[in-house]
């Protein structure tokens, strides 16, 4: 079994985090067997969040009664200390506990720190003087804050994107973190989707030590995917590697991560999806996608109010209008069927 430290808070766990975003949208009951399986089959490290809806919830119900057994990290939106002690109450409530193991700034357009008059980090310290948590970290979208962060030795992990389609500035936020013995947790380890070979995302983040990836996992055949690389990791093969380079020429450049930070749009576009749909129609099952329900959401492009919004917050610099019409244009292509996927 392979497992990875999490920098100077000690936290040592094997190299699959459970990501506890999908759960919002499977029941109370199916949410719990899965939790539960995890553990029952090795997984100990599980990350949620208070903007998960009931993700928090269903964890409490999963493990209330084994605390001790497994590491928690959840995350704050908070933009004042007063709404992070309400953040904080709350998912201790949901949670079910007294104590979380990393409390998470989700991903703020800032770096807090002490004395910048938000009074979020001095809300960080006093709540962990008060044992309700156990470690700081933060979580983000974007390299300066997240550069920032690390720099500032305020935090003891860090939660970013990285995948096999990393770039040169990814990788060495990774290799910095270790120099500072700073927990790296990876998200969007399958690039929200677009990464389709599991085990091919798995060998290449295997190759740093120091990184968690944490999977989002929804249905069982999910899990039991994850589940089979503890006993047997994959390793870095001359097919998987001529995989990642192939993804890698496809994939690598202005393309929409599905983060979902430009959402709500004012005129209703569902915009995490809609502007990578023509990489979604080549690299996922297409039918779903050209049904009528998405016929109607891809329409709403047509719609859009040019106001700029989604381009203003996209941590990615993306320019989102542009890329909504050029997805919608190839929609169309392929339901006239002039082109094929």
């Amino acid at each position: 079994m392979e497992t990875v430290r999490l920098g100077k808070t000690g936290i040592e766990t094997n190299k699959n985090g459970f990501g506890a975003l999908p759960i919002q949208r499977i029941s109370d009951e199916d949410a719990v067997y899965l939790l539960k399986k995890a553990y029952d089959n090795g997984i100990t490290y599980f990350d949620t969040a208070r903007w998960y809806t009931d993700s928090e919830h269903k964890l409490g119900l999963a493990f209330h009664d084994m605390r001790d057994k497994i590491w928690i990290a959840t995350k704050t939106g908070a933009g004042c200390a007063e709404d992070f002690w309400k953040d904080l109450e709350t998912s201790l409530e949901e949670l079910q506990t007294d104590y979380i193991d990393i409390y998470q700034f989700h991903n703020p357009a800032f770096c807090p720190k002490p004395g910048d008059e938000s009074g979020l980090y001095e809300a960080m310290l006093k709540a962990r003087e008060q044992g309700k948590i156990r470690h700081i970290g933060i979580t983000n979208h974007r390299l300066t804050v997240a550069d920032e962060a690390i720099e500032s030795g305020l935090y003891e992990t860090l939660q970013f994107p990285f995948c096999y389609l990393a770039t040169s500035k990814d990788i060495a936020l990774v290799e910095k973190c270790k120099e500072k013995e700073m927990g790296f947790i990876a998200m969007k380890a399958l690039s929200g989707g677009l990464i389709t070979n599991s085990a091919a995302a798995y060998a290449y983040l295997a190759q740093y030590d120091n990184v968690l990836p944490i999977w989002g996992v929804q249905r069982e055949s999910e899990l039991d995917e994850f589940l089979s690389y503890i006993s047997e990791p994959p390793k870095m093969t001359e097919e998987i590697s001529a995989l990642i380079a192939k993804d890698r020429e496809e994939l690598l450049g202005d393309f929409c991560r599905g983060c979902g930070y430009c959402m709500p749009c004012p005129a209703g576009i569902e915009i995490n999806n809609s502007a990578r749909m023509s990489l979604l129609l080549r690299r996922a099952p297409s039918a779903g996608y050209l049904g009528e329900e998405w016929q109607e959401k891809m329409m709403k492009i047509e719609n859009c109010l040019h106001c700029n919004k989604c381009r203003s917050k996209c941590p990615y610099g993306l320019d989102t209008p542009a890329l909504l019409q050029k997805n919608l244009e190839d929609y169309k292509n392929v339901l006239a069927g002039r082109v094929s996927i």
